[in-house]
């Protein structure tokens, strides 16, 4: 059964848009609202998996950050790695905290900064999740081969490379 992707314009309406504006590439307007629809689509669906074991995307990749670091990250490390701000990391980090799945300690060598360790609590959170996680993906993934998914990882490579045209001035 194919997926209707709504909000994305018939292929007939981006082309009468790219011949009233020339700078307009009808295919890479249609590709792109694409593929920002199926990322909408594939975020909610993800935040509706994390929010059945109690966490938010966010949360959860900070816990996986601090899972395959056993020694721990300083929080600007786990800010520039999971691509926050310092205060968005401060706050993601006093949850967990809370609730039991980090935990802070002053930095051996230079007290006035922390690093952050998982808990017990957190590690045995993430064993819980991550079989569910791991087939739920395997399961969004199916519908492409190996060779596909190589391909499609590609492809957004060389999308993410264009990014800066969007953002920058």
């Amino acid at each position: 059964m194919a997926l209707e992707l709504k909000d994305v314009p018939r292929h007939e309406t981006l082309l009468r848009d790219a011949r009233r504006y020339p700078e307009s590439d009808a295919s890479a307007v249609e590709a792109c609202l694409t593929l920002l629809r199926i990322s909408d689509d594939v975020e909610a669906a993800y935040g509706a998996h994390f929010a059945r074991h109690g966490l938010s995307q966010a949360r959860f990749i900070v816990l996986m950050q601090l899972q395959r670091e056993e020694e721990g990250l300083r929080p600007a490390e786990l800010a520039e790695r999971t691509g926050v701000t310092r205060a968005t990391m401060t706050g993601l980090l006093d949850g967990l905290e809370k609730e039991g799945l980090v935990l802070r300690r002053a930095h051996a060598e230079d007290g006035r900064m922390s690093v952050v360790r998982l808990a017990a609590k957190g590690r045995q959170r993430l064993e819980g999740i991550l079989p569910d996680h791991y087939r739920r993906t395997a399961a969004l993934m199916s519908g492409l081969s190996a060779g596909e998914r190589q391909q499609l990882t590609a492809l957004l490579t060389k999308v993410a490379a264009g990014i800066p045209h969007v953002r920058d001035p």
